[in-house]
């Protein structure tokens, strides 16, 4: 086994539910985006009943961890990043509205000195109902949360993998990874990025399943973060 298989210098996480037709496309962009990096790609499988886990290409860099059942995005992510290896860590959609090719882009602010790097889109592709909705649900977490972060919804970001420990494992937690980290002290950025429509599937995640429990998320989300540890060493023996 090589060093590359053993310690990549990037991880890139992908979570994915019933996304077959997509794979193909997603792979090869993927391999372009990368190409020259030294990387692993984590592909995580929701427990898709489709044929996502069988077009899922083989070979030494790319992992496959495949869930029982539907567990959520919040559960694939999170399994994602527990087990990802790289020094730097890069979430991104399997349905092809995240653009890989953006990726470089967050990586050089992570080079820059930021800790945490966010995409926000700049030119949603989706329906005018979804962008509204979402601009008031970004607003409202913002100002309770105090992340700062005007799009949180947005999937793709990058990480140093010590932010992975900020990182707390509960429903919904993928929408409140820019307020776990920055409330651990790291230091978090925004760039824009693309966003494209979806060309094969449907959304798995509709208005209905998700405005009341994001709501009930944010304000434990406040909770937590107000009653978090904080101290500093003055000496260690």
């Amino acid at each position: 086994m090589n060093e590359v298989t053993i310690s990549p210098a990037l991880s890139v996480v992908v979570p994915l539910y019933n996304e077959e037709a997509n794979l193909p496309i997603l792979q090869e962009e993927l391999r372009v985006a990368l190409s020259g990096l030294d990387y692993e790609i984590i592909f995580v499988d929701d427990g898709s009943v489709d044929r996502t886990a069988e077009r899922i290409e083989t070979t030494p860099n790319i992992r496959l961890i495949r869930f029982e059942k539907n567990s959520g995005q919040s559960a694939a992510i999170y399994a994602g990043l527990t087990a990802a290896r790289g020094g730097t860590v890069v979430i991104i959609d399997g349905d092809l509205q995240n653009d890989p090719a953006d990726i470089p882009k967050l990586l050089a602010e992570i080079a820059r000195g930021a800790d945490l790097v966010c995409g926000y889109r700049i030119k949603r592709r989706d329906t005018l109902v979804k962008r509204a909705t979402s601009r008031i649900a970004n607003a409202v977490r913002s100002r309770y949360t105090k992340d700062g972060v005007r799009d949180t919804g947005c999937t793709l970001k990058a990480m140093r993998h010590m932010c992975v420990s900020a990182v707390l494992p509960f429903k919904g937690m993928h929408r409140f990874i820019p307020a776990l980290v920055k409330a651990a002290g790291y230091r978090l950025v925004e760039i824009p990025v693309n966003h494209r429509p979806r060309r094969f599937g449907q959304s798995k995640y509709g208005l209905g399943n998700r405005a009341l429990r994001a709501t009930i998320d944010m304000f434990g989300v406040r909770w937590l973060l107000s009653r978090r540890l904080n101290y500093k060493i003055r000496e260690k023996m």
